[in-house]
């Protein structure tokens, strides 16, 4: 390569700084990480070289493979790469075909150039990235803010609910008793019943405020397994669902709150046998490994499409019709296994039908 002369030198310099310029423009009007945001750096940075009509810019960051042009088979390369909090992300690199150039065609300030293009791109990278974490961090604050007040306005509702609830509850068992019209008595029992469904919401609402008292001690499983399948028996019954429940080890031991852990396998139980077809089968597996107890409940029914699994747990999420579920029995599932230190996920069965797998400490 010949000697460059002084005029060819400004000329070089005024390249890159008008490439700077230019990068810095583009980057300064945009307002998140878009690919023709990229298209127009690497276009850009082609300009900036000294054979930039033969030169080929390619950069290869995040999701993003971009090339000015079609790349040759050939080429020798300019490279830098693109740093993102530290660390090497990516790459933007010049090409030059090799049939024609050699590496001493490439000048030591285009190196420099290309370095603080790269650096440019990282930091405009970078802030964008930095900006959606704090958008989806100020979601998430705001959402357990509006959880939290609505938990003390529930708990609020449940505790007034209560005593009126308790003394309708009580006048209606007294008439019924003292009543001798077969009229009156078969309206009294429907007061009766819908007391009492109301004070199991009230109880669903006081679990999903957290307002229940907790008394954890080492429980055996099995007999809380077994006492909710045996509950439901005309549940499974009334759909001719077979249930089967496998232990790994029949003395399994866990610190818990047994009617709490009830309630958790009622509703689960419940919502698998609502999901499940006629004739299918529901499998509840209780393992343990060195750290977790696992409890499994399977179903073959319609299982949890993607776009609502992360929506079930939520408060009044529901798929089913407002006469047959408020939304609150898997936040309250939740809450309960959240209150034991453990978690719960769902994922899809195999060939159709939901897994909710629940992870307690082990003692």
């Amino acid at each position: 390569m010949k000697f460059p002369t002084l005029d060819k030198k400004l000329k070089e310099r005024t390249k890159e700084l008008t490439c700077l310029y230019e990068i810095s423009q583009i980057i300064s009007e945009t307002n998140s990480i878009k690919k023709e945001v990229l298209k127009k750096i690497i276009s850009c940075t082609r300009k900036a070289w000294c054979f930039h009509k033969e030169a080929i810019v390619e950069i290869n960051i995040l999701t993003f493979n971009l090339s000015t042009s079609q790349i040759l088979n050939k080429t020798i390369t300019q490279v830098s790469q693109i740093p993102i909090s530290g660390t090497s992300s990516g790459y933007i690199t010049v090409h030059y075909p090799d049939a024609k150039y050699t590496y001493e065609d490439f000048l030591e300030e285009e190196q420099k150039l290309l370095n603080t293009i790269a650096i440019e791109v990282g930091n405009y990278i970078e802030k964008f990235q930095n900006l959606k974490k704090k958008a989806s961090l100020r979601k998430t604050l705001e959402r357990m803010d509006r959880l939290s007040i609505l938990g003390e306005i529930t708990a609020g509702i449940a505790h007034e609910l209560n005593t009126p609830l308790a003394n309708v509850l009580g006048f209606a068992e007294l008439i019924k008793q003292n009543n001798t019209d077969p009229e009156i008595t078969s309206d009294i029992s429907i007061i009766i019943n819908s007391v009492i469904y109301s004070r199991e919401i009230i109880k669903k609402l006081m679990f999903f405020s957290r307002e229940m008292p907790q008394q954890l001690k080492p429980t055996e499983l099995k007999p809380i397994v077994t006492f909710a399948v045996s509950f439901l028996k005309q549940n499974f019954q009334k759909k001719e669902i077979k249930n089967e429940v496998f232990f790994r080890d029949e003395n399994i031991i866990a610190k818990i709150d047994s009617v709490q852990i009830t309630q958790v396998l009622f509703n689960l139980l419940l919502n698998a046998i609502y999901s499940s077809p006629n004739n299918s089968l529901i499998k509840i597996k209780i393992d343990n490994d060195y750290q977790n107890i696992i409890i499994k409940i399977e179903d073959q029914g319609t299982g949890v499409s993607d776009d609502i699994k992360s929506k079930i747990f939520e408060p009044f999420f529901t798929t089913k019709s407002k006469k047959k579920g408020l939304g609150l029995g898997l936040s309250v599932v939740q809450g309960i296994i959240q209150n034991h230190n453990g978690e719960i996920t769902v994922k899809d069965n195999f060939p159709k039908g939901a897994i909710f797998t629940i992870r307690l400490p082990q003692i």
